[in-house]
């Protein structure tokens, strides 16, 4: 669905990320994991087209729809949404208004993420929980390929982690592809494969990943 070859990026000349190199499958799951500074985020930006690399190409199966769910959302942070306006981006369709496959969706996630009760609060008013959940809902309310997921369980209590986590299990289940950055040890074991980027200037697959 998704393969990185050679990336390579740099912040003012300096080496970020250097020939990493994944292979996003069908129905699969994927963990980017480790230590702070080694190009986790960056490398999601990359493979969702939202940043440029250096080095090296980053090519998506004809017709493949990608989900980014970024760490910073300051842009959408700052709009005058409600929870239920946010996660309908989600179901976005220019041309097209929201039909009832839609509006399904939406309030079936915001159930299952425990958000239906907060429908008209504004982000700017939620806890940090309920505000990922939301973005969380908001992305998994699009019909995508690839989920591309920083971290998303980081703000989380137990029981939140563990809706999510079932989430990302379906949709793999489903045929969809998910790459998913964690510091987490348990929940990086839920991948399939991953990718360890151990420095800066370098990164490297365990076992378990593809190159």
């Amino acid at each position: 669905m998704l393969t990185a070859s050679h990336l390579g990026f740099r912040y003012a000349g300096i080496p970020v990320l250097h020939d990493v190199n994944l292979r996003a499958e069908p129905a699969a799951m994927l963990a980017v994991t480790g230590p702070n500074g080694s190009g986790k985020s960056t490398l999601l930006h990359l493979l969702a087209g939202v940043a440029q690399p250096a080095e090296g190409t980053v090519t998506r199966d004809p017709g493949i729809r990608v989900a980014l769910l970024p760490q910073r959302t300051a842009d959408i942070d700052a709009l005058p949404l409600t929870v239920t306006e946010c996660v309908r981006i989600g179901r976005f369709t220019p041309w097209r208004l929201p039909s009832r496959r839609d509006r399904a969706v939406v309030t079936a996630l915001m159930e299952r993420l425990d958000i239906a009760h907060l429908a008209r609060r504004r982000l700017r008013e939620l806890s940090g929980g309920q505000r990922q959940r939301t973005l969380i809902a908001q992305t998994f309310a699009q019909d995508a390929g690839v989920y591309i997921l920083d971290e998303p369980t980081a703000a989380l209590d137990t029981g939140s982690r563990h809706r999510v986590h079932e989430l990302l299990t379906e949709r793999v289940r489903d045929g969809a592809a998910i790459i998913m950055a964690s510091h987490d040890d348990e929940e990086s074991a839920l991948a399939d494969h991953t990718v360890r980027l151990a420095a800066p200037e370098s990164s490297s697959v365990d076992p378990r990943g593809q190159a």
